[in-house]
């Protein structure tokens, strides 16, 4: 008569249902990163003078910024901090330094680590309203 398997020991279900949970918990939290990376809360476009552009960061680099926007000549400029990822953007932006520009962004809300970029506004086009002055 073949014998009847062995159920496995308490501490052997336990430890399988912890790895569960810790394998269902990290898929959801690549799932919301990848989410808030792609979908986009709001998009507009922001017009005024870059006044700071640079490279940040200890391991990973992000582009970070802050562009003027000045709606009345004399009065205080509200800023827009933002941030870029790709190379190609940024290479516009510093090529327009010191000329009026429009920033076209995309908002995207919750990202959970600032390694992509210290702010929720994501940089992904620029278009050149005044050349800078030589």
């Amino acid at each position: 008569m073949p014998e009847s398997p062995v159920p496995p020991r308490p501490k052997h279900r336990i430890r399988r249902w912890l790895i569960r949970i810790v394998a269902v918990a990290l898929l959801l939290f690549v799932f919301y990163t990848w989410l808030t990376l792609t979908v986009s809360y709001s998009h507009g476009e922001r017009a005024g003078y870059v006044q700071k552009f640079s490279h940040k960061g200890w391991i990973f680099k992000t582009w970070e910024g802050e562009l003027a926007m000045v709606s009345i000549p004399g009065t205080t400029p509200e800023k827009f901090y933002f941030s870029v990822r790709d190379d190609s953007v940024a290479a516009a932006i510093n090529a327009s330094l010191g000329g009026r520009v429009a920033l076209a962004y995309n908002q995207h809300i919750g990202v959970p680590f600032s390694w992509w970029g210290e702010t929720e506004y994501f940089v992904a086009g620029v278009r050149v309203i005044e050349p800078p002055r030589p």
